[in-house]
């Protein structure tokens, strides 16, 4: 039965391929639309009652045409020949695609008003803000020199009349070298150096003219300064209480919803035809990126425990580890006092994977890091700074990158590492290790994760903390060439990104303006989420200011956030990051969650680690954001701690994929929309998505290499643009 059911589907495939070559010879038609007329008594868009009235024309049209009329009606835009020519610096000069025909899902007269029911007065106030919330990204991500979508910067560049757009500026990410060891042996001793002096005045980095007691003025650095930041941050707050505000997104969200429910009902199979008609590719030989794992658990429980069984037998007398007494300890040594014998450890013993004890309690969770629950070997198998100098974690890491190297199709991780703050010479120490261990591969990139965790460290200030962090990479920027920061600055250029982690479920204070500054923090509490997540901002947009200035590739801010606690960390993320992981709390505000869309803030989601931790997997809502076009990717965390099999990203996908039945086109978009919000390099870009991938719609989509249909590039770009379209109209008349 299932046999005959699949010859009928490929019948009907080659029928409609062959109808579709058919009409591509046609052009100039106007394209099909599913319409329906909304009335004035509501109703849901699914249920369809009475007063929907449904016109829908026949599903046998699957040629390509050029519409008559644009499908972004945003008057102001740049032609998009010009657009596309632009994008590339001349590289692609090919004639922008066409439209794909498909079943569009039109809302007669949706101008906001007649959808959401508003006063007029309400629902330009309404729009008004949100415009405005934008604008305050906008203005954050360009003094950072992070990034921010096109479509919403022109939509922002019609009506936000008399506020200064500048030309985006994309982070700038290094390219990887063919001979990496080449690379790392080379001589810049050359490179000339700054006559500068570095500090810190109230929590952030501050250049110096040498002899000069005044710190260099930066204009570009103006909005992230402290009282434009808390300024910002208060008309944020404002916003997400607002009563219309909270009702017109929430309005425009389920219709977000509904409209990739009935797009994927209308147009699920030329979707099909056009990938297996057009297509040269499939999910497992397109390129993925694990957009959010932690490097001290990035390795399976195979792979941990074979280690530990090796040098047990081939190290065992290397000294490895120094008690509390001084007294230096070999392997066989710290096992026996240990009560251990690693020839008889199997999995479930070793006791590293979460169980039902972890849900809701990062405590517990924490401690699956000690493998066996031993914190003396999590100090010999997964630090980089110990007697053996990370050789072992080193050796896990290759095997990672091997394992990378060995899949289907290109695949990609960019591995969080810890850098805690303690002392100006961890970042040294680090480096050392990565260049001395030669732990690079061209499948990993860094992002370096600041954990939360002030009280625990032994420091007079928090600003201490700040200086010990941020200060040794400015220095390495303004003279690279000096013996001492040498293996700095070469870590530096595959550092994408830098993190802050920590449990965000406890109890915080407010950050207020009159929050003591970094250098007067002195008690052993932890400051508020946002105390962390400004300073750390700020310093980054001081540091990728210089590296920018001296030709070197910029970091973007990749937090954790939404994962627990309140919502309003994700407010913080909103005005300072490049993107988040987790993001699960954007369920609880729909203004939030409504400008995450519009500004397409990437999001890496980890469904499998929210189950064992805070969310249940029936109820995350992974699916319910990808419906709705925010950026999401999936990525896996912790595979030590999480995941079952050899191959975790793929473990990752195919457990969405049968949960919520994700077609091939879903899958597709989800390795693209990884691709997109990764460190990868621009070229790298270009190789994996096309030369114009930061093109809008179907022009940044190239179907032989990401294998998503164009349509559904379409929809997501057209549905974009409708819902700016809407705010445009709504705030202008």
């Amino acid at each position: 039965m299932d046999e005959m059911q699949a010859a009928s589907s490929d019948d009907l495939l080659r029928r409609l391929a062959k109808d579709r070559n058919k009409r591509m010879q046609k052009r100039g038609q106007e394209p099909e639309r599913l319409s329906f007329d909304l009335c004035t008594d509501g109703g849901s868009l699914m249920t369809a009652p009475p007063e929907y009235v449904f016109v829908q024309k026949p599903l046998t049209q699957f040629s390509f045409v050029k519409p008559t009329c644009k499908a972004l009606p945003l008057k102001d835009s740049p032609p998009r020949t010009q657009r596309s020519r632009d994008a590339t610096n001349g590289i692609d000069a090919r004639p922008p695609k066409v439209t794909p025909l498909y079943h569009r899902i039109d809302i007669k007269e949706d101008n906001g008003w007649n959808i959401s029911w508003m006063p007029q007065d309400d629902l330009k106030i309404a729009v008004g803000m949100l415009l405005e919330a934008l604008y305050l990204r906008l203005k954050h991500m360009q003094a950072s020199q992070q990034r921010f979508p096109q479509t919403t910067t022109r939509c922002l560049s019609t009506v936000m009349h008399g506020k200064e757009m500048k030309a985006e500026q994309q982070p700038v990410f290094s390219e990887y070298p063919e001979d990496v060891k080449a690379a790392f042996d080379e001589d810049i001793t050359d490179v000339p150096s700054l006559n500068c002096t570095i500090g810190m005045r109230e929590g952030v980095l501050q250049m110096f003219e040498a002899g000069m007691e005044e710190s260099l003025e930066v204009p570009e650095l103006e909005p992230t300064l402290l009282k434009a930041y808390l300024k910002d941050m208060d008309f944020l707050l404002k916003i997400i209480q607002n009563g219309p505000v909270k009702t017109y997104c929430s309005r425009r969200l389920k219709i977000l919803s509904a409209k990739f429910e009935l797009h994927q009902l209308t147009n699920h199979l030329a979707e099909m035809v056009e990938l297996k008609v057009d297509g040269e590719r499939d999910f497992q030989s397109v390129c993925k990126v694990d957009t959010h794992i932690h490097a001290a658990a990035a390795m399976t429980q195979n792979e941990l425990l074979d280690i530990m069984c090796k040098t047990y037998e081939h190290d065992g007398g290397i000294k490895v580890y120094k008690d509390s007494s001084g007294q230096e300890l070999d392997l066989r040594e710290l096992y026996h006092k240990l009560h251990l014998n690693p020839q008889k450890i199997r999995l479930d013993t070793l006791d590293v994977h979460v169980d039902r004890d972890t849900f809701d309690r990062f405590d517990n969770f924490g401690k699956k890091y000690n493998p066996l629950g031993r914190s003396e070997l999590r100090q010999v198998y997964l630090y980089t700074d110990n007697l053996i100098q990370g050789r072992y974690f080193a050796d896990l890491i290759k095997g990672v990158a091997a394992n990378y190297q060995q899949r289907v199709g290109k695949c990609f991780t960019e591995l969080r590492i810890s850098v805690r703050g303690t002392s100006l010479d961890e970042w040294s120490r680090l480096a050392d290790w990565f260049v001395e261990q030669e732990v690079y591969s061209p499948h990993i990139r860094w992002v370096v994760q600041l954990p939360r965790h002030f009280q625990d460290r032994n420091l007079h200030s928090f600003g201490s903390l700040l200086e010990n962090f941020f200060r040794p990479i400015l220095e390495a920027t303004v003279n690279p060439g000096d013996r001492s920061h040498r293996n700095l600055h070469l870590l530096l250029k595959y550092v994408t990104g830098f993190d802050s982690v920590a449990d965000e479920s406890p109890e915080e204070k407010v950050f207020l303006a009159e929050a003591p500054p970094p250098e007067k923090w002195l008690n052993k509490e932890d400051p508020p989420y946002s105390y962390y997540i400004y300073y750390m901002y700020t310093n980054i947009a001081v540091i990728n200011y210089w590296r920018r200035k001296r030709n070197m590739n910029t970091f973007v801010l990749r937090p954790h956030s939404g994962e627990a606690g309140h919502f309003t960390h994700l407010l913080d993320a909103f005005l300072t990051s490049d993107n988040i992981s987790h993001g699960i709390n954007l369920t609880k505000n729909p203004v939030i969650q409504y400008l995450y869309y519009l500004a397409q803030i990437p999001i890496a989601m980890s469904p499998i680690s929210n189950n064992s931790l805070f969310m249940e997997y029936d109820r995350n809502p992974f699916y319910e954001f990808f419906q709705k076009g925010l950026l999401v990717s999936l990525s896996t965390d912790d595979p030590l701690i999480f995941h079952t099999t050899n191959d975790p990203l793929m473990e990752e996908y195919a457990m969405a994929s049968h949960f919520w039945k994700l077609t091939p086109c879903d899958m597709c978009e989800i390795a693209s929309n990884s691709v997109r919000q990764s460190g990868l390099s621009h070229k790298e870009k270009q190789l994996y998505l096309g030369l114009r991938y930061q093109e809008e719609g179907i022009d940044g989509n190239e179907l032989n290499l990401s294998n998503v249909a164009p349509i559904r590039a379409a929809y997501r770009h057209e549905t974009l643009s409708h819902e700016l379209y809407v705010l445009k109209t709504a705030h202008l008349n």
